[in-house]
This record gives structure tokens, C-alpha cells and sequence, in this order.
């Protein structure tokens, strides 16, 4: 997935570098825009370059007055006798990892575009943005069959090269399995140095215990962003008629009858999944962030770009 993405398809299947390109000029003559729905009470405005007392460890020295009495090394300190305090170097930039769920399950869409399209287009307007403030933009996209993981770098040959592989994954047809997303993170894991920011875009459909584990592992020393992107009809049923159904290989005729039961088991299934990815949030101070396959790309962006609160306002 290295080629940009070239389709006679219509707009919204299937995403094209000439679009992805075009989202960083329109984010340039449109830099603020009003944000969208932000699933999570711990959302600051924006970040600041700086980050205060750090996370990136400097040295050991004995402790003076005024030092924080959080910072004291007791291991140093039991070990000489004397009092140690553990210093750190202020953070001028943290790394962006993207990581961009293409897979099967987000081959679907019945408004403006396909889940996977809404994605690319998302994960486009945040490395756009991440661009512009001079960070280091890394990626790991995953579409049918294949991942392909981009080292963090900020030259615009390198942003190029991740809107050409996010197009190119929108493109990817076939049943061959996508990498999990706990996979992804786990792959990833050794890679993130702490405070880096870490934006994971996905319909969360493999949502399990294995990718809560793998998210409080890397909550505890990244800042992390999950957005959860959904097509309206997963949430809500069509108006009762017939409608006819694909899944790519067979097409069938279902019927949706005024409050059915079937009406009543998408909103279930689209509401435990919505409160398990609120509760995951809540738990390990996670911000999460809705979309809509119908969101304008530049409104739904300026949701996404919106930094937790980890060392932001609350």
C-alpha cells in the first residue's frame, strides 16, 4: 500500500490522495472550525508545546530546597542515607502515532462515505494538523491482508507518503483478515516513548478484553485518543419498508417493520458497544470522540484534534 489510490468508484468508497491532499489546504484556509461531539469530560482546548515538569528522566541529585517532594529517587535515597531527588527535561515535542483501522468491517457505509473512507479522511485532517505545528508523524494503517507501519517524521515527502498508504488502504479489496487492533498496539508498543500522543481510529467492532488491556498499558505514559467512527444506520434502524442487503457476494431482501424487534437489536447492539467504549475512556482517562460517516471532514477533524486532558485543562 505504498501507491496513491487511483478508482473510477464513486466519492465515498473508496479515498484518493487528490481528496487527502486537499483536507490539508482546506485546513489551512480554514484553520478553527467548531468542534464536533467529544465523548469525554477530560478535553482541553489545545495542548501546549511545553509540558511542564516533563516525563523524559534527566538525572539523580540530592535533594534541595524547593524540590517537589514527588520527584525523591527513595531507592537512591535508602541506599546512601541522604535525601534524592530524580530530575526530568522539559518536552518540546512529543511523536503523533496514527493508528488506522481500514478492515473488513469498515467497508461499510450508507451516508457520504464508508467507514474506511470517514477514517482516512480523519487520520488525513489530524497528520495535516500534527504537520503543521512542526511534530513528527508516525502510522500504522491496516487494511485487508496488510499493515503497513511509518516511522514518526515531519518533511512533507514523508506526510505525502501516509496519505498515499491511507488512500491505497481505502482501496484494498478481498477477505483476508486484518491485524487486531490490540495487535497493533502491542507491535507498536516498544516504539512509543512516554508522552507520546496516540490517536486510534477504528469502529471498535473487536472491541474485547485483550484491547482493554493493551489501552491501560499505554494510557499510563502516552496520551491517548480513540475515535470511534460509525455509519447513522448502525445506531439507528431505516423507516419500515423492504430494503435490499449485500454483503458483497449475495444480495437479499430484509424487511424492517414499524418497532420491530430488529429495529430494537441494532440500537442495543450500537448502545452496549458506544457505553463499553465510554466506560473504557472514563476508567483510564482516555479521551473518545464520535463520528459520523456523514460528519463534514473539517468537523469532524476539529473534534478529533481536541488534546486530553492529561496535561491540558480539564
Amino acid at each position: 500500500m505504498t501507491a496513491a489510490a487511483t478508482t473510477n468508484q464513486p466519492a465515498g468508497i473508496v479515498a484518493t490522495r487528490d481528496e487527502l491532499v486537499a483536507l490539508g489546504y482546506e485546513r489551512l484556509a480554514a484553520p478553527r472550525r467548531r468542534a464536533a461531539r467529544v465523548a469525554t469530560r477530560q478535553a482541553g482546548g489545545r495542548a501546549s508545546r511545553f509540558h511542564g515538569r516533563g516525563m523524559e528522566f534527566s538525572e539523580v541529585r540530592v535533594y534541595q530546597p524547593g524540590d517537589d517532594v514527588r520527584s525523591i529517587d527513595w531507592r537512591v535515597t535508602a541506599r546512601t542515607g541522604r535525601p534524592h531527588s530524580k530530575l526530568f527535561e522539559e518536552e518540546r515535542e512529543r511523536p503523533v502515532w496514527l493508528l488506522v483501522d481500514l478492515g473488513a468491517s469498515m467497508r461499510f457505509g450508507t451516508r457520504a462515505a464508508f467507514k474506511s473512507v470517514a477514517a482516512a479522511r480523519m487520520a488525513a485532517l489530524l497528520a495535516w494538523e500534527a504537520h503543521g505545528e512542526g511534530e513528527r508523524v508516525g502510522a500504522s494503517v491496516v487494511a485487508p491482508g496488510s499493515r503497513v507501519e511509518l516511522p514518526p517524521g515531519r518533511t512533507r515527502r514523508q506526510l505525502m507518503h501516509l496519505l498515499d498508504v491511507l488512500a491505497a488502504g481505502t482501496a484494498v479489496s478481498g477477505d483476508a483478515p486484518s491485524a487486531t487492533l490490540e495487535t497493533q498496539l502491542r507491535e507498536l508498543e516498544p516504539r512509543l516513548r512516554s508522552g507520546s500522543r496516540v490517536v486510534l481510529v477504528s469502529d471498535f467492532y473487536s472491541h474485547g478484553d485483550a484491547l482493554a488491556l493493551a489501552l491501560r498499558r499505554l494510557a499510563r505514559r502516552c496520551d491517548m485518543t480513540l475515535v470511534h467512527v460509525f455509519d447513522p444506520l448502525e445506531c439507528t434502524a431505516p423507516p419500515a419498508g423492504r430494503y435490499r442487503v449485500s454483503d458483497g457476494r449475495e444480495i437479499r431482501s430484509v424487511t424492517s417493520g414499524r418497532n420491530s424487534e430488529w429495529q430494537r437489536s441494532i440500537a442495543r447492539a450500537f448502545d452496549a458497544r458506544s457505553d463499553a467504549l465510554r466506560e473504557l475512556a472514563r476508567r483510564y482517562r482516555i479521551q473518545l470522540v464520535q463520528v459520523r460517516t456523514d460528519d463534514p471532514p473539517a468537523l469532524a477533524g476539529s473534534a478529533a484534534r481536541v488534546r486530553a486532558a492529561r496535561t491540558g485543562a480539564a
